[in-house]
């Protein structure tokens, strides 16, 4: 359904943010995107939803398809009526809208109206404590209601591909697990594609069906989520498994590293 290759990105001109990205994302599959801070995840995010642009970067090489056809190049409008919707980190609501006008919102390019109610439904049933809060204004909600109403409205834009940038982020454990739940869900149920930026490698890859590992701009490991699991490497460095003296991932020679890139 996606590819990138070998996308290159700058921002503001001189800081080169991702150096030779090349990643692919399989129809119905959920894939997951790990790493540190500053490793260039939501960097790869906006650049495939082309939010890039508006903060300051640049695609400098490289393409990226969707469904076979070039969107590097796309407005983000034209990429939600394409099918992608870009659940931004920080959650992003309305905070001054009820949850249902949040929903309803991420209903706004659609053109098939009579059938949002019976969305507003399907959302419900996902999370049911939206449906008790339909009423309230977004801001006045928790952080995990507000990332549920995040999920809820990039649902209700029935996207073909769905962006989840650090869904657990500032979230409580149980609300955790609760989402990342649902997430698996919606993608056993609708069939929907779901690329998921993480930190929290252990819960993103209890869900996802293949896995991609960032340094530094770079992919520098990928697999199906088992081999993942059974890395030794990525057992020390992102599941807090194994030795306790932790060398640094540049050090570990068992991945394949992308092209070099000189800036």
């Amino acid at each position: 359904m996606l590819k990138l290759n070998n996308i290159e990105v700058v921002y503001n001109r001189m800081i080169l943010a991702l150096k030779g990205v090349t990643l692919e994302v399989e129809e119905g599959k959920i894939v997951a995107l790990l790493g540190r801070n500053g490793a260039g995840k939501s960097t790869t995010l906006k650049t495939i939803s082309g939010i890039l642009h508006s903060e300051g970067g640049d695609i400098i090489d490289g393409t990226i398809e969707f469904l076979g056809e070039d969107i590097s190049k796309m407005s983000p409008d034209r990429l939600v009526r394409k099918g992608i919707f870009h659940c931004m980190e920080g959650r992003r609501i309305f905070p001054h809208l009820t949850v249902e006008e949040n929903l309803l919102a991420g209903a706004y390019t659609r053109k098939d109206r009579k059938n949002i109610k019976r969305d507003f439904e399907e959302i419900y049933t996902y999370f049911p404590k939206l449906k008790q809060l339909a009423d309230r204004h977004a801001g006045y909600l928790s952080g995990g209601e507000q990332q549920m109403l995040a999920i809820g409205r990039g649902l209700m834009a029935k996207p073909k591909l769905l962006l989840l940038d650090e869904p657990s982020l500032g979230i409580a454990p149980l609300l955790v697990e609760e989402i990342f739940e649902n997430i698996k869900k919606i993608n056993e149920e609708t069939g929907m594609t779901i690329l998921v930026v993480e930190q929290n490698a252990n819960v993103a890859l209890g869900i996802a069906d293949y896995g991609y590992i960032m340094e530094d701009g770079r992919v520098v490991l990928e697999g199906d989520v088992q081999s993942l699991l059974n890395n030794e490497s990525v057992r020390e460095h992102y599941l807090g498994v194994g030795k306790e003296q932790v060398t640094n991932y540049r050090e570990v020679k068992m991945y394949r590293r992308r092209k070099r890139v000189v800036w």
